[in-house]
């Protein structure tokens, strides 16, 4: 299994307030983007699998919703993760 318990756990204490910080803005892109670049190498080895793709472009779509939503709330915050993760607009 990719994402274990304690995967999971390191995402949030690292990018969250702590480990059972779940809800912040900054621990679900964080998640996104580890289940991002997960399937970003199934679909590498599996061309065809159309469900897998479809679940991917759904993810994008919930990260870049959350990037915007933390744009205009905190653009420090925003910056922050974005540099963190490696990710750009």
């Amino acid at each position: 299994m990719y994402l274990t318990k304690k995967t999971k756990e390191d995402l949030f204490k690292k990018h969250g307030k702590d480990a059972k910080d779940t809800g912040s803005a900054e621990g679900q892109i964080a998640l996104f983007t580890h289940r991002i670049n997960h399937l970003t190498e199934h679909l590498k080895s599996n061309k065809k699998d159309y469900n897998t793709e479809r679940a991917l472009v759904k993810l994008v779509g919930k990260r870049r919703a959350l990037l915007d939503y933390l744009t205009k709330k905190d653009i420090l915050r925003y910056r922050a993760i974005v540099k963190e993760l490696g990710l750009r607009k």
